[in-house]
């Protein structure tokens, strides 16, 4: 077998590996030839006397750079929210790669046009539209975000995804007699299925979510970090602690390649054509194999005593295995992980595949870092009352698919390393006691399934006593995934945990990180470069872009940064500021990546392409950033002011009053949008609502 015989491998051929040149459509080129990072437009009111030119600052290397930033941050603080495109959250965003610009030039609408069947059959055609307070946008129905029709949505020709298949595909998931053939005769075309696929395209601006475009208005924001696994929740929650969601594991144990968090799912897949579209796309309902939302497993789940709110999906019948690649975990612990791991209470299984990057870890003699991982409903929260006032129900708001170290056995069966799983109040106490470790680290935030502000979605807008009363029994959530999650209860979780560090010992030493684990399924213009296939060979790595800004004293303001990546990137800016060996190279994870580029089985993809990125991809010469272009050099070196606290905080009689700014957030802030200030037209679809599951038929 070809993997018996990559211990013998050389190190050049790692490194052509690596280095080796990918293909790139049109876009792709534009995006070589424009700058790292651009300035906005109209640097006026707050942000005025902090901004600089991107241009006009001095030219710093990427290695000054990081040694800067190594005199300057020790804590990377994580917000980790959830199910929100790019498109969807600021794509009418001045100076970014949006739906109506490229961030200098005008984009024609028509570009965005997509295919949509009418409830009489008919074919027709819908463009992105923004929503807002009257159609109480804060409070969205869920899209399908699965790993098929995420793939079918984002349709993928020679290679390439032509992201044009959004509204279709996703109302076909609700078409009568067969959910994935949109041949069935015109009266099954339910109006649901309709208003669904209207959804996948609508779009928010500051009105709805005037938080986070203050932060993107006042420090850097990123428009070209991509989600890392094409599919939901779980993979890409283990792809922002370990850099994939279990490539190395099929590679490792391609004989079971349910050893990785690719559950089985045995439907065929069909490939009907779509009528008055050209040529045959897919409407998958299932592949074998596919990357999913699932369970922890019983070793690392329930069974030792990681707390569950219920059963998702399936509960115990439907259970990951183990995971057993490297992450930050091991990485973070430096020249102690040996003696961490040989607390792990079930090595035989935990560590099987990390034997080699072990004693390498450890036997670079680096200084360990700390990391934790806060999520809402891991502990006892506080702010949580039920209907009499009361919480009850112990872990009520914890989503257990959303706590990506805890599907790793080499965590959660060992004491030292689960001792980093927290509660989100945890978060709050440990930050305003100056209590987090001293010498600096990585910690992750997440919300969960109600909110500990005990905040109440405005309803004022609701379309009638029915839909208030749903939107109040069901928009608790404060992690911002649409179904249960109110978007501005979300983004006043993410307010009160920047104005905590703000107001803490850590701000001076900190970079604050805002970014999403996947795109929801709603509409993303931007095609993401493929890394790789899945077993079955669909598009594996990567999906449709995510928001991502970064916040700190020494952040650029008042900036956009076009550099490539996905939650890869997060873990490049913590390998550089912590000096940690990257996931990709070491020993374990570089001799499957080898496996998969060089073994033939592997080799799902379209024909001449190789899979080079079975693994993370968080290595120089990969095509993942470091968020370095986030940071002022100026700032670094000391010649112009940090930013101060006052200017990253948000009042909290602002925070825990909603609607925010009176639902009028872009006029509060003097903030412009794209579309408005090219005077475009906005078209809500007469039969738009924005939760359809509500629709009878």
């Amino acid at each position: 077998m070809p993997r018996l015989l990559l211990k013998g491998c050389s190190a050049s051929l790692a490194a052509g590996l690596l280095l080796q040149p990918f293909a790139f459509s049109a876009a792709r080129a534009a995006d070589r030839a424009r700058p790292v990072v651009t300035g906005q437009p109209d640097p006026v009111g707050e942000v005025a006397p902090f901004y600089s030119d991107p241009a006009a600052e001095p030219r710093v290397s990427n290695e000054e750079l990081i040694e800067l930033l190594r005199r300057r941050v020790k804590y990377v603080f994580v917000l980790f929210q959830e199910n929100r495109s790019f498109d969807h959250y600021f794509g009418t965003f001045r100076g970014a790669n949006g739906l109506f610009s490229d961030g200098t030039r005008p984009r024609v609408p028509a570009a965005n046009t997509q295919a949509i069947l009418n409830t009489d059959g008919s074919m027709g055609t819908i463009q992105p539209f923004r929503i807002g307070t009257e159609q109480n946008a804060a409070d969205l129905d869920d899209v399908d975000h699965g790993h098929p029709r995420m793939a079918a949505k984002m349709h993928l020709v020679g290679g390439v995804p032509a992201m044009d298949r959004f509204a279709i595909n996703e109302q076909a998931k609700y078409f009568a007699g067969s959910p994935i053939n949109p041949t069935a005769a015109p009266a099954t075309v339910s109006l649901k299925s309709k208003q669904f696929g209207e959804l996948a395209m609508a779009y928010v601006d500051c009105d709805t979510v005037p938080f986070l475009w203050n932060y993107a208005n006042k420090f850097t924001l990123f428009d070209n970090i991509f989600q890392t696994t094409v599919g939901p929740s779980t993979p890409n929650a283990i792809a922002m602690i370990a850099g994939q969601a279990g490539e190395t594991q099929w590679v490792k144990h391609p004989e079971a390649t349910s050893a990785s968090t690719y559950g089985s799912v045995a439907v065929p897949i069909t490939n009907d054509p779509i009528p008055g579209l050209p040529g045959a796309q897919a409407q998958y309902s299932g592949v074998p194999s596919q990357p999913t939302n699932i369970e922890p497993t019983a070793n690392t789940g329930a069974a030792s005593g990681t707390p569950q709110r219920k059963n998702e999906f399936g509960g115990a019948s439907n259970v990951a295995p183990n995971l057993t690649f490297a992450g930050l975990p091991l990485t973070l612990a430096g020249r102690t992980l040996a003696d961490v791991a040989s607390h792990d209470t079930n090595p035989a299984l935990d560590l099987a595949d990390v034997q080699q990057d072990i004693p390498f870890i450890t036997g670079r003699g680096r200084k360990p870092y700390s990391w934790g991982w806060y999520q809402n409903g891991y502990g006892t929260e506080r702010g949580l009352p039920d209907s009499n006032g009361i919480r009850t129900v112990p872990h009520a708001s914890y989503i257990g698919h959303h706590n990506g170290p805890q599907y790793f056995g080499y965590v959660t069966n060992n004491p030292v390393q689960s001792a980093n799983q927290h509660g989100l109040s945890d978060f709050f106490d440990d930050v305003q006691a100056a209590a987090l470790p001293k010498g600096g680290g990585v910690f992750f935030v997440r919300g969960g399934y109600d909110n500990i502000m005990g905040l109440r979605p405005d309803t004022t807008h609701a379309t009638g006593p029915d839909d208030a009363a749903y939107i109040s029994g069901n928009f608790l959530g404060d992690d911002d995934h649409p179904a249960y999650s109110d978007a501005q209860i979300s983004e006043a979780l993410v307010a009160e945990e920047v104005n905590a560090i703000a107001n803490s010992p850590y701000w001076g030493e900190s970079a604050i990180v805002i970014t999403y684990d996947e795109s929801e399924g709603d509409y993303d213009h931007v095609p993401p470069r493929i890394l790789s296939y899945d077993p079955a060979g669909l598009p594996l790595s990567r999906g449709p872009r995510i928001p991502l800004l970064v916040i700190s004293p020494y952040a650029r303001a008042h900036a956009v940064a076009h550099e490539e990546g996905d939650h890869n990137s997060v873990i490049r800016l913590v390998n550089a500021l912590f000096g940690l060996p990257p996931l990709a190279t070491l020993p374990d994870e570089a001799a499957a990546r080898l496996a998969g580029a060089q073994d033939p089985q592997f080799q799902t993809g379209p024909a001449g392409f190789t899979q080079l990125f079975l693994s993370a991809h968080d290595a120089p010469g990969m095509p993942t950033g470091a968020l370095l272009s986030a940071f002022d050099p100026g700032r670094l070196i000391g010649y112009r002011e940090p930013l101060p606290a006052s200017y990253a905080t948000i009042p909290a009689d602002t925070i825990t009053t909603l609607p925010h700014y009176g639902g009028q957030g872009c006029s509060a802030l003097g903030l412009q949008t794209e579309d408005r200030v090219q005077g475009l037209a906005n078209t809500v679809p007469s039969d738009f609502f924005a939760r359809p599951s509500q629709t009878v038929n």
